[in-house]
């Protein structure tokens, strides 16, 4: 399994070294990774508990890397980066979230997509084995994590509205 990641990791720098413009018009843009690009922006929402925000930004035509963090406060509670990569007809979201899995990236592979709905699994995942994005509108979406956590089904969802 490390191998796998390790592995993807590398393809993602090799890849990533061409760099591309945010527009996401580049001719060349493989397929999978183009029903993704609703995503490209800044995204936010807002609780009690403090503010979720989330940026993507293409990389070139397969890679878009993203990051997310919450801060309560001026307290960064969780930050992970994502890379979203095409790797033939693959397209693999991988999470690296800081102080987890040794600080190494997990990978989730496309399981479904639809014009405005992207969903990934990795259900060898301790939690989430799920990842969706649902588009609902130009300026918003809903970012969603599920899986079984400590036994018992467990969800959170994120409406988030386009800051950028």
């Amino acid at each position: 399994m490390y191998k796998k990641i390790t592995f993807l990791v590398l393809i993602t720098i090799f890849v990533s070294c061409k760099k591309s413009d945010d527009t996401g018009t580049d001719n060349n843009e493989k397929d999978k990774i183009k029903t993704a690009r609703w995503l490209l922006g800044q995204w936010e929402t807002k609780s009690e508990d403090g503010t979720l925000t989330e940026t993507w930004k293409k990389v070139n035509d397969s890679t878009y890397n993203g990051s997310s963090f919450f801060l309560k406060g001026k307290d960064t509670i969780h930050y992970e980066t994502i890379v979203l990569q095409q790797i033939g007809e693959q397209l693999s979201y991988n999470a690296n979230v800081r102080g987890q899995n040794d600080d190494k990236p997990v990978a989730f592979l496309l399981a479904e997509t639809k014009e405005n709905q992207l969903v990934f699994t990795n259900p060898a995942h301790d939690y989430p084995q799920k990842i969706s994005y649902t588009q609902v509108s130009k300026d918003s979406l809903v970012a969603e994590i599920s899986g079984i956590q400590s036994g018992k089904p467990s969800s959170e969802k994120y409406v988030m509205r386009r800051t950028k």
